[in-house]
């Protein structure tokens, strides 16, 4: 059994609560830029298994990728079923499913049920928030610090859309 979900990261972080000395206000800067990356992840908590992905956007092509990531990171010879939120992106016609997973939607409105909300609001929580990018090199790389993500390895990182090729002239403009 696994779980998949994604997440934008970016210039544009919400910000968080913090601890502080009572009567005192703690700086949280905050940027208006919108330069975002998208982390895809997935796990498999009985195997202790995850498998991710950083990729600057978030459609169909994107999540192929990411099906094909969870897909190597399966025992040989075993079939996953890969539990996910109803996003359009997750419902294509056009999802090349990999022979060894299962897509199976969650109920529409359940965030609760996915496991990997929990994981994405711990990296907002401590890596994430609170933190202006000056680039969105910075991003991918505060994204893909071990430590930060999990990847088919342990102790790995995820790997970046710059590190696999997908970056196009848009997104390299940025960085």
């Amino acid at each position: 059994m696994w779980f998949a979900d994604e997440a934008r990261i970016g210039q544009k972080n919400k910000i968080t609560r913090r601890w502080a000395k009572r009567g005192t206000r703690p700086s949280a800067p905050r940027d208006q830029r919108t330069a975002s990356a998208y982390l895809f992840g997935a796990i498999c908590p009985r195997e202790g298994k995850g498998a991710a992905l950083v990729l600057p956007r978030c459609n169909t092509a994107a999540m192929n990728l990411h099906l094909a990531e969870i897909a190597q990171a399966v025992a040989p010879g075993a079939h996953a079923v890969l539990l996910l939120d109803q996003a359009g992106w997750h419902l294509s016609d056009k999802l090349r499913v990999p022979p060894n997973l299962t897509l199976l939607p969650l109920p529409p409105k359940c965030p609760a049920l996915n496991p990997v909300e929990n994981l994405w609001q711990f990296l907002r929580d401590n890596w994430l928030s609170n933190r202006v990018f000056p680039s969105y090199r910075a991003i991918l790389d505060t994204a893909t610090m071990p430590g930060t993500s999990s990847s088919t390895s342990p102790g790995g990182s995820c790997r970046s859309a710059s590190a696999i090729g997908l970056m196009d002239a848009n997104q390299q403009d940025l960085v």
